[in-house]
């Protein structure tokens, strides 16, 4: 008897092996059993939206130690819900009118080294993004100047800090002078688990989260953490309210799932994890590293751009010009077999990534990208 097809068989959909990361477009991360079973439990009821809400961001920031926090719907929304919350606070008549800002505090001062394709959750909310600094360097005074008595936040992404921006302390400092609070997006940067209250430690007023990726939570979902009257203001411009947020809509599984997902999260044997992905990038090496021409290594933090840059990696490296064969060419023919594996890639170097790999999965990227390479050793010795 033929075996009934999964879902994504019977949609005609390809699965992937992931060794790139937990990248949105991949589809995040893989939930555990028990957070897709807490999911179907809370699909079974139903409850009051305004009080889950509450109380799972009253018990997310108990778990962390924060002031409060609230669950939204992935760190884009979390930015958007943040903005908006510093732009119109919790005037309801002033949450209605978004993304009509006219009289309200409408800047978002931003390091022009920071600008990146995340800015538009910013911008959804009709705010003006002021830039300051230049592309590799950003002085205090240039901060100082693009505050005035219409800027609503300081915005700062950590993932593109390390570009030549100021250090986060630093604009924290300036702009609580002025009287204006900071929003961090740290969608990425975990692990650490400590970052998960670091920011806010270090007096950000409002720090977003993924929830869909190293916490392995639902992809559509997020951590807001920061204080309170921000946060509250930012559960006025959320779902189920008929406001900026409302098409940003997170549901009772998504709350639930990522209540379990982080509870999970902290309670893990942190040094077993760190261990699994050391022997995983240790074997990745080991079995490509033989290769002639081939040139394989550990590298540990990534560079600027690469998150988590916490996490070992695996690069890989040739001659393209000697095997006839480029990094893209490798990350398509990757792609394209079955079944098609992603990896990640710089200008000139495969990047693998344990992170998103099962142990039995490790083998196969590791045969695979084995195969390929070796078949364009053999024939540049041909040659």
């Amino acid at each position: 008897m033929m075996a009934k097809q999964d879902i994504y068989g019977r949609l005609g959909v390809r699965k992937l092996l992931n060794a790139e990361g937990t990248v949105t477009a991949l589809g995040g991360c893989r939930m555990e059993p028990e957070v897709t079973m807490a999911m179907a439990e809370a699909s079974r009821h139903f409850v009051d939206m305004h009080e889950l809400l509450a109380k799972s961001g009253d018990h997310v920031a108990k778990l962390l130690g924060v002031e409060a926090a609230l669950i939204a719907a992935g760190a884009a929304a979390g930015l958007v819900l943040a903005t908006a919350a510093c732009v119109a606070g919790n005037d309801p008549a002033k949450a209605q009118r978004l993304p009509d800002t006219h009289g309200m505090p409408n800047r978002v001062a931003l390091h022009r080294c920071h600008r990146n394709g995340y800015d538009q959750a910013l911008r959804q909310v009709g705010v003006e993004l002021v830039e300051f600094g230049w592309i590799k360097e950003t002085y205090p005074w240039q901060l100082e100047a693009a505050i005035d008595e219409v800027t609503a936040a300081v915005a700062y992404f950590v993932e593109f800090s390390e570009r030549g921006s100021l250090p986060l302390e630093t604009v924290i400092q300036i702009a609580h002078s002025r009287g204006v609070p900071v929003i961090v997006d740290a969608a990425a940067e975990l692990p650490p688990v400590q970052n998960l209250r670091h920011f806010t430690d270090l007096g950000a007023d409002l720090v977003v989260f993924s929830g869909g990726k190293e916490i392995k939570g639902p992809q559509s979902s997020g951590l807001i953490l920061g204080q309170r009257d921000l946060i509250e203001a930012c559960a006025l411009h959320t779902s189920p309210n008929y406001s900026i947020g409302r098409s940003m809509k997170v549901g009772k599984e998504e709350i639930v799932g990522l209540v379990v997902a982080l509870e999970r999260y902290l309670a893990q044997d942190r040094r077993a994890v760190d261990d699994q992905w050391e022997t995983q990038v240790a074997y990745l090496i080991d079995r490509l590293g033989g290769l002639p021409g081939v040139s394989a290594q550990r590298v540990y933090p990534v560079g600027p751009g690469r998150r988590p840059g916490t996490i070992p990696r695996a690069v890989i490296q040739w001659d393209a010009a000697a095997l006839s064969l480029t990094v893209q060419q490798a990350v398509h023919s990757l792609y394209a077999g079955d079944p098609p594996i992603a990896v990640g890639s710089t200008k000139d170097a495969l990047v693998l990534n344990p992170q998103t790999l099962e142990a039995d999965e490790v083998t196969i990227v590791a045969d695979r990208v084995h195969e390929l390479l070796h078949s364009y050793v053999a024939q540049a010795r041909v040659e």
